[in-house]
């Protein structure tokens, strides 16, 4: 058996409808995925006893390209299992639209730091075996339509129980990284029945209460628009009668089978991805015990070669317990200060290759990227070109921004081409680029290579927003409105700024605007890195001692080792 290595040792079964294994590897699509693949690899560096489960979406996400008006333009992003996985041999079948649909397992494993080694099975439907129709089934990552998102939800989540199963691997808790696997929950829930006269006393045949022992849900956006649902006739054509109707209505919603009401009523842990997250969790979904474990992301992975050797030389150990980060004072400021100018160099040398914009290592470079949409607003450091041109003007600045449109968000493939206008209007006063196709390795090269990272979302519509901590990890500041992490990040003056007032904190009625932005940068941001390069060193040391050593995904897997997993 090629995976014989697992099987002695009971696990957690960590279930993501995408898992960012590798660049090369785009079984991703943004955030969902960047923090699953950095749970396993923290799981794999603190050899816990985990397994990955996702699909093997073979298309990709998608490729982008920018033409020369400012649109998005996707392009099927394939990859080959065989490259990067071994087939497994065992194989299982699911019910869709009343056929069986064979299921066959890929393994790929994630080799931690100094040695611990975490599988993943990639399920996939393109079999033989498999009507055409069906075989499609594992090919796009959030392609299609709801009915194509309903059946990829029942091979993620009762597909990859079964597989588990087949696969001989004893499950101690399965984890829901957000509710697109909660059909794993029913799954259970057909297991876990009462006995007859336990069913007349509970008044149900099914033993919910062992069913939320062994489940772990957490939850992300806290947009209704994101959540899934599903219209019962669909669910009943689909996949049939899984579980008793009334059950299911009880416990997944009257109206429509809501994934996140299942996932939230058959765990028996729930957490948020951030203090203020949960608490906006909290309001939203009245009634259910919601936990913080603050994100996180994986040292070794995010943090750049430049700053990767300086960490080795000054801090040694430091990418099995980054806390020892703190240390960061042993390291000379002109190290750091060379360090951090490699780094940027490598990125202006990115985008001169890209998109053929100079830019000049000696100027500030302030960064965005992240998914392109409302309300994130990205187009909000671009409001006003003229106040932009006389901010240059007595502090020149330079911008780089990536991000990727859902295919079907028109709203955000929109603020894209008004990027795109935008930065041709203002080019000759401000270098601008914005980079295609963004992915893991232009992620590192700018969170890395930027002098400020800049997010700007609309509270309190972001739960976490884990690229600011990878800046973090290289040194970078984050310029951020106080929503996410950045509420528990924030240190005026001493790891970053915040967007309009910090006293008025996340309850502030009104979201800071771009005035906000503009006096942030020209009275004080900017006037820093021109007129103080030691307090702005002295800075870069709050963002390493002060962040890097806390938002990390080690810290984040004991959390949940701790709490979540030992109950």
């Amino acid at each position: 058996m090629k995976h014989a290595e697992f099987v002695h040792t009971p696990r957690i079964a960590y279930f993501s409808m995408e898992i960012a294994l590798k660049n090369e590897i785009p079984t991703y699509a943004g955030g969902l995925g960047i923090l699953a693949g950095d749970t396993l690899r923290a799981g794999a560096d603190l050899e816990l006893p985990m397994v990955g489960v996702t699909l093997v979406s073979r298309q990709g996400h998608f490729r982008q390209e920018i033409d020369e008006e400012g649109r998005q333009i996707e392009h099927p992003s394939p990859w080959e299992p065989a490259d990067w996985a071994t087939m497994l041999e065992a194989k299982v079948a699911v019910e869709i639209d009343g056929r069986m649909v064979w299921i066959r397992g890929w393994l790929h494993i994630v080799e931690g730091y100094p040695g611990g080694r975490v599988p993943v099975i990639l399920l996939d439907t393109d079999l033989p075996e498999n009507e055409e129709k069906d075989r499609t089934i594992t090919h796009w990552l959030y392609g299609g339509d709801e009915t194509y998102r309903l059946k990829q939800e029942i091979v993620l989540g009762l597909g990859g129980l079964h597989m588990l199963q087949a696969l001989g691997l004893t499950i101690r808790q399965y984890h829901m990284n957000e509710g697109h696997s909660a059909l794993l929950a029913l799954g259970l829930l057909r297991r876990f029945k009462h006995t007859e006269a336990d069913a007349v006393r509970m008044g149900s045949p099914y033993d919910t209460a062992s069913v939320r022992e062994l489940c772990v849900f957490t939850t992300h956006t806290p947009l209704e628009s994101a959540v899934d649902q599903f219209p019962y006739e669909l669910v009943r054509r689909v996949m049939g009668e899984i579980v008793d109707f009334e059950e299911l209505a009880q416990l997944a919603g009257r109206e429509r089978l809501d994934m996140t009401a299942l996932a939230l009523n058959l765990s028996g842990y729930v957490n948020g991805v951030a203090k203020r997250h949960a608490e906006v969790s909290r309001a939203h979904f009245p009634g259910y015990r919601i936990h913080a474990v603050t994100n996180g992301v994986h040292p070794y992975t995010w943090t750049c070669e430049p700053f990767r050797e300086l960490y080795d030389t000054y801090i040694p150990g430091w990418c099995h317990e980054p806390g020892m980060l703190v240390r960061v004072d042993r390291i000379p400021d002109e190290t750091l200060w060379e360090a951090h100018l490699a780094a940027k160099r490598k990125l202006i040398d990115r985008i001169k290759g890209t998109v053929h914009v100079d830019m000049h290592a000696e100027l500030p470079l302030i960064g965005f990227g992240r998914r392109m949409t409302g309300y994130k607003r990205p187009d909000l450091l671009l409001t006003d070109l003229g106040r932009l041109r006389a901010l240059a003007k007595s502090h020149p600045f330079q911008v780089v921004m990536a991000g990727k449109a859902h295919p079907r968000d028109a709203g955000g493939k929109g603020l894209i081409q008004e990027i795109h206008r935008r930065m041709h209007d203002l080019a000759d006063a401000v270098p601008m680029a914005f980079l295609p196709n963004y992915d893991m390795e232009i992620a590192l090269e700018m969170v890395s290579g930027v002098d400020v990272w800049l997010n700007t979302p609309l509270p309190p519509l972001e739960a976490s927003g884990t690229s600011g901590m990878k800046a973090a990890l290289n040194g970078a500041l984050n310029l951020s409105v106080l929503d996410g992490w950045w509420i528990e990040g924030h240190i005026e003056g001493a790891t970053g700024w915040a967007i309009g007032d910090p006293g008025a904190g996340p309850a502030a009625s009104q979201a800071p605007g771009a005035d906000a932005l503009y006096r942030k940068l020209e009275e004080v941001v900017l006037p820093l890195y021109a007129n103080d390069r030691g307090g702005w060193i002295g800075m870069m040391k709050g963002a390493i001692g002060k962040n890097a050593s806390y938002f990390n995904s080690l810290r984040m897997m004991r959390r949940y080792g701790i709490e979540a997993y030992i109950r």
